[in-house]
């Protein structure tokens, strides 16, 4: 008798196996006893039928509390009605750990509730699924960029500089000196693209962003690429085909969770066809202007609002092109026909999910970079390791940073962004 996962419960119909779980819930109708388990791979039904196991047998799943771990024997065998499309026959049961008294139940709890027992809430359904998908973003990301040459290169947590300025970022004392938690990678990144060409980071990234809004973590992951030899209209190709691949990668492989959670597979199939449209921010300022947005003005940085009406307008994701140059930090390449503006984009997910990826060309040239320091009041001791790129064979080069956490939010398609965190850092929660 071999002892299989839920998930593989399709190649072994017929067969006697045995699986370790717990149980999730139950419910009995005299003469049955239906057993939700899970197992961390799927859930599932047991079925315990009285005329057919020993009268211990039944009378012990009747008895079983919720999360008590065990060990089940029993027969698969298809379950059309189910979502998952299969189900055991339960010939015996062996209890492994008893629970008493599990606080989340099948009733409805408040998020706070639910929060303060997050290490407890994973165990859900619905948040089984999430962390599934959000699995399947990461393993994608890892496919795609291996298999067009990319080197994967772990920048720094602790930076002694910031490369978006120092007014959302985490201080601590490093040694006597000052540091920060990392917003980002890039500029490491950048450095070590001229070493390999094409490189990639995948970490943790911290915003001291004093923001209750359902799209805000203060620790988040990001995928952030860098790419020599790489300008704007290349590196936007790039974006799009990574994005539309996950999407692809999450329908083939993700098809349980998706049903769990509800999510229409149909518009997510939407958003792979490619190529996704484009908008300079000049021309979504009027956009917005002309459908009822008289409060934003050109130099405004977009909110929730502006970015859900932009994406929804094209029911597609979206990206936003050339922002001005006062809202932009000081390493975005300048527009070559206008001083105003830089080659920079963001990508907004439709449906109300807003910026999932940020990405410039790069700038280059050693006095270009010394001007933007100052004027940015950021001192050059800092960032001397950064110029030197500029004094040894520089050349054009782009990136961008993906959140993770907000591209599972929207592709998930659930509300809030802590959701998409398997343990979630928010604005006054550092428990659990």
């Amino acid at each position: 008798m071999e002892r299989i996962r839920i998930i593989d419960s399709k190649d072994h119909v017929g067969e006697k196996v045995e699986i370790d779980a717990w149980i999730a819930n139950k419910r009995s109708s005299g003469k049955i006893a239906f057993l939700q388990l899970r197992d961390g791979s799927a859930y599932f039904q047991g079925v315990v039928v009285k005329s057919e196991v020993p009268e211990e047998v039944f009378e012990l799943a009747k008895s079983l509390n919720q999360e008590t771990s065990v060990k089940i024997i029993g027969e698969i065998r298809e379950d059309t009605r189910s979502k998952f499309g299969y189900e055991i026959g339960v010939a015996n049961i062996e209890v492994i750990g008893e629970s008493h008294d599990y606080p989340i139940t099948p009733k409805e709890h408040g998020t706070d509730f639910l929060m303060d027992h997050r290490h407890l809430w994973l165990r859900s359904s619905k948040q089984h699924a999430i962390m599934q998908i959000r699995n399947e973003l990461i393993r994608a990301t890892y496919e795609f960029f291996n298999e067009r040459g990319f080197i994967k290169i772990d920048p720094p947590i602790l930076t002694s500089s910031a490369p978006e300025g120092t007014t959302e970022l985490f201080h601590t004392d490093y040694f006597g000196q000052e540091a920060y938690l990392s917003q980002t990678g890039q500029l490491y990144l950048e450095a070590a693209a001229m070493a390999f060409g094409k490189v990639f980071s995948f970490g943790p990234t911290f915003r001291a962003e004093k923001s209750k809004t359902r799209r805000h973590l203060t620790e988040f992951w990001m995928m952030e690429p860098e790419m020599a030899f790489v300008e704007h209209e290349e590196s936007l190709e790039i974006q799009e085909q990574y994005v539309a691949f996950m999407i692809e990668k999450v329908l083939e492989n993700c098809d349980y969770a998706l049903d769990v959670l509800g999510r229409d597979k149909e518009i997510l199939k939407g958003y792979t066809e490619l190529p996704y449209p484009r908008i300079t921010y000049d021309d979504a300022v009027t956009l917005l202007n002309e459908n009822g947005f008289e409060d934003i003005k050109w130099g405004d940085d977009f909110g929730s609002p502006h970015e859900t009406f932009i994406a929804n307008h094209f029911n597609k994701p979206v990206f936003i092109l050339n922002y001005p140059k006062s809202m932009s930090p000081f390493y975005m390449k300048p527009h070559p026909d206008r001083d105003d503006v830089v080659i920079r984009a963001d990508l907004i997910a439709p449906e109300g999910y807003g910026e999932i990826i940020g990405g410039s060309e790069r700038a280059i040239g050693y006095d270009y970079i010394m001007e933007q320091l100052e004027k940015d009041n950021l001192d050059y001791a800092d960032y001397a390791w950064y110029l030197d790129l500029n004094k040894y064979g520089p050349v054009p080069h782009s990136g961008f940073g993906l959140g993770l956490e907000r591209t599972v939010t929207w592709i998930a398609g659930i509300e809030h962004v802590r959701e998409a965190s398997p343990f979630p850092r928010l604005l006054h929660r550092i428990y659990p």
